[in-house]
């Protein structure tokens, strides 16, 4: 079958990211960071405004991995409701962390602001339209939760998301006016920009191999150099080495892959997500899909392990736009890219203490953009000295996944599995 070529559209719109060495020697720093991701810079981003030195080691470039692929979508909350979080975590930590991951958001778009970062930033909400009855009840009971807390979202009928997606195939949604768009690997390459204004130290291409010592010295490894810091950040994600293989172990890898068509005429565009905003279905493989700035179509869904995907692997993409959008038919598709989701057993973001002066955050289930931006900056207050109550977070215990070792064979399979009772649930079957 024949390979379909990768081409990521964020590549080839994003600005120029900033050109950082390689590590060669041995440097000392107050914290070591290790991923240049939306965590791990964001982590070094807020540490250096409060005054910290900070060296952060990134194993490729700069936006290669999960955030510079990912669809650009910046949602508020978790995959959790409300009443599930302060039930999980009770009530005074629990309103605490709903407060934290509904300001996702607001964070993001506050570093754009305040940083001027170039990256097709829009705030015009988020729509989750629904593909039964079934999940527009459960989407009824999540909107009052969160109106209940003062949130601005809203149920949607049927003709109001056909009118704001362009699409007649959904029985209704909700609207959650916090969410927006950004380019993001553009974004990813702002945050390493003002990270580097702010006096961080970036290496690209300078993989932590390993990690020796305890708090107050530790030594990260590379190939070719090392670091030496008080304390060290993890924030690698679905990338996560074997260098903290107990952390590795707690999240599965789940592939992701989007599609981007031609640029749409104009007058289908006016028809196409009129107002900027971006959409996630809730299929149980979920589709997410928006338009970029120059008018493309990008439509995302669950991808594959393969490192060159079939074109009978991509045209499950291509048969989704079509029958979301069946007036996009006849226009091509130009771009095909895809990268790893870190999924966590309990579908939400892990906070961790490793060992003393040695912290981590992961596991961002598809919410990454915001999430992950946030998660940097609670890793920046703990190491700045909060305590972990005062946090917003929950610390937990590193929990690794039973059998991880076979996660892959069970993705697969599972993937498999949900694609087709999606494929009967469209057919009525």
């Amino acid at each position: 079958m024949t390979a379909v070529a990768l081409k990521s559209l964020w590549s080839a719109t994003a600005p120029a990211g900033p050109e950082c060495a390689a590590l060669k020697d041995s440097k000392s720093a107050q914290v070591a960071v290790i991923g240049a991701g939306y965590t791990g810079l964001s982590a070094a981003l807020h540490l250096a405004e409060n005054g910290h030195d900070v060296v952060v080691l990134e194993s490729a470039a700069i936006g290669e991995c999960a955030s510079g692929l990912n669809g650009g979508q910046v949602i508020p909350g978790v995959k959790h409701d409300p009443d599930v979080l302060e039930t999980l975590f009770g009530p005074a930590l629990g309103a605490r962390l709903i407060d934290t991951v509904a300001s996702g958001p607001d964070l993001v778009f506050a570093l754009i602001e305040r940083h001027a970062i170039a990256c097709d930033a829009t705030r015009t909400g988020w729509i989750q339209p629904a593909t039964s009855e079934a999940a527009l009840a459960t989407q009824a009971q999540r909107v009052e939760q969160w109106r209940r807390r003062g949130a601005a979202i809203e149920m949607l009928a049927r003709e109001r998301v056909a009118q704001l997606t362009g699409s007649q195939r959904y029985c209704g949604g909700l609207f959650d006016h916090r969410g927006g768009t950004v380019q993001p690997l553009a974004y990813v390459r702002g945050l390493a920009r003002a990270a580097l204004r702010a006096g961080v130290r970036i290496y690209e291409r300078s993989a932590a191999l390993g990690i020796t010592g305890s708090a107050g010295s530790f030594e990260v490894r590379t190939a070719a150099g090392s670091v030496r810091a008080g304390q060290v950040i993890v924030a690698t994600n679905a990338y996560t080495g074997s260098f903290t293989p107990h952390l590795r172990r707690t999240v599965v890898r789940v592939p992701s892959f989007q599609v981007a068509t031609a640029p749409i005429p104009a007058p289908l565009r006016a028809q196409i997500l009129p107002g900027g905003q971006s959409a996630s279905d809730t299929w149980r493989l979920l589709r997410y899909f928006r338009v970029d700035a120059s008018g493309r179509l990008v439509m995302g869904t669950r991808g594959t392990f393969a490192a060159a995907p079939t074109l009978y692997t991509v045209r499950h993409h291509y048969r989704a736009v079509e029958e979301i959008y069946p007036q996009l038919r006849g226009i091509g598709f130009e771009y095909h890219w895809g990268g790893f989701v870190a999924m966590t057993p309990d579908h939400l973001p892990h906070l961790h203490q490793l060992a003393p002066g040695m912290l981590a955050g992961l596991g961002y289930n598809g919410r990454g953009v915001a999430m992950a931006t946030m998660m940097g900056r609670i890793l920046a207050q703990w190491a700045h000295g909060a305590a972990p109550g005062d946090l917003g977070f929950p610390v937990t215990p590193v929990r690794p996944v039973p059998l991880h070792v076979f996660s892959g064979l069970g993705v697969r399979a599972t993937i498999q599995y949900l694609r087709l009772a999606d494929a009967l649930g469209r057919s009525g079957g």
